[in-house]
């Protein structure tokens, strides 16, 4: 049985959406319908229950065509994803030679830079200052010529900070946790993306398709589903640097996680199942019998045997799941909790206090920097589970006891 309503978005056109028991603001409704009109729409757009408003368009959502792209659909943290490792040890295996579990967080935050200083100008925490040995040469071997490529022909795409950013976390709701499932067994999961590379490349596209939009008169209910024709050279371009940024995204959490694992002292023996999984990207996929690429913004692919990481907040807990394969979500589920409100709202709504109280019995950051990220600022984690029964099963439950968020802090 599934769990979907279908919203009629005008025009003959509908979204299926996964949103039962879970609040999902009108203004995201709206977005969700303006992308359902859109004339290259392969059959209908699904929405997952974490769905909420966004920049462009609405995340949480499953974007179906044959025809085009719309850059901001795939949004400006390309690649953004989840990894997490199982390990075969016992929380109580950690509390060496460290005092527990501060220092644990310590020597996490020692070994991957994170947050962000002074707008991510010189001197940033966030990034390497001086590049370590085996950043540049992974930088080297997998994204220098190809990055070269592309900037040298869109110079708009180019970032100033790329390899820096390579192994570092970001801000917002990245994180790197400690986690225990329900038999006691130790896991580590981050959730990082693209870092700037990412983000220049979807804001540069994302210009060059209302540009391009502009030049054909093309009307749209929104600018910002501007989009790239199959047929067209920047169509072509884009889709490579979107490659590009998936995989530096894909290399940046596998560098963070064995930085944090050697920091812990945690060896190859030690460990168990590796789940890797994108919610910000574009696929090509068969559905229905058809070619299509599929882009997912803030959604995780759930092929029937697929593992996926879905987190809820910095006090919630997080779920690995296996995918059903619905074909209704084109075999999709949701990437998180997703927010309940804006960063702004949740700064003005919640104090600190509130925050200490909501992660009482996590090691994290407890102060103004993270008030964007308290839990309260997120949807009920275990709703949104229960909205996609029929989308995922339940392999693992993760209750972290250390989390590692970036803040950012600017300079008077």
């Amino acid at each position: 049985m599934s769990n979907y309503d279908v919203i009629d978005a005008g025009n003959g056109r509908i979204v299926k959406t996964w949103h039962r028991g879970v609040p999902v603001e009108d203004k995201a409704i709206e977005q969700l319908k303006n992308a359902a009109r859109m004339p290259f729409i392969y059959k209908w757009v699904a929405s997952m229950p974490d769905a909420h408003y966004g920049a462009g368009s609405c995340i949480g959502t499953v974007i179906p065509s044959q025809t085009a792209i719309m850059p901001s659909c795939v949004g400006v943290d390309i690649g953004c994803g989840m990894m997490a490792v199982e390990t075969t040890l016992h929380r109580e295996d950690l509390m060496y030679p460290v005092e527990y579990p501060e220092g644990l967080r310590r020597k996490i935050e020692l070994a991957v830079p994170h947050g962000r200083t002074n707008n991510g100008a010189e001197g940033d925490r966030g990034a390497w200052h001086d590049i370590p040995e085996n950043i540049q040469q992974l930088w080297d071997d997998q994204f220098d010529e190809e990055y070269k490529a592309l900037w040298s022909k869109h110079p708009g795409a180019r970032a100033y900070n790329t390899v820096g950013h390579l192994g570092t976390l970001g801000t917002g709701n990245h994180f790197i946790e400690l986690t225990e499932d329900g038999h006691g067994m130790v896991w580590v999961v981050l959730h990082s993306g693209s870092r700037g590379m990412g983000n220049k490349i979807g804001q540069y596209f994302t210009n060059v398709a209302k540009a391009l939009c502009e030049k054909w008169f093309i009307t749209l209910p929104d600018p910002d589903l501007a989009y790239l024709p199959r047929d067209t050279e920047e169509f072509d371009d884009y889709c490579k640097a979107v490659k590009m940024a998936q995989r530096f995204a894909q290399v940046n959490r596998e560098t963070m996680m064995a930085a944090v694992l050697n920091a812990l002292g945690i060896q190859a023996y030690n460990l168990g199942r590796k789940i890797q999984c994108h919610h910000n990207y574009i696929a090509w996929e068969n559905h229905y019998g058809q070619n299509i690429m599929v882009t997912r913004k803030g959604a995780v692919r759930a092929q029937l045997g697929d593992l996926g990481i879905i987190p809820g907040s910095m006090g919630a807990r997080t779920y690995v799941v296996r995918g059903l394969g619905n074909p209704d979500s084109f075999c999709t589920c949701s990437h998180g909790a997703g927010r309940a409100m804006g960063r702004m709202e949740a700064k003005r709504r919640f104090t600190v206090a509130d925050h200490i109280a909501a992660t009482e019995g996590v090691e994290c950051l407890k102060d103004v920097s993270v008030l964007d990220e308290t839990p309260a600022a997120y949807k009920s984690i275990e709703a949104v589970m229960a909205a996609q029964s029929d989308l995922v099963e339940v392999v693992a439950t993760l209750k972290q006891f250390v989390c590692i968020k970036g803040g950012e802090e600017k300079r008077k």
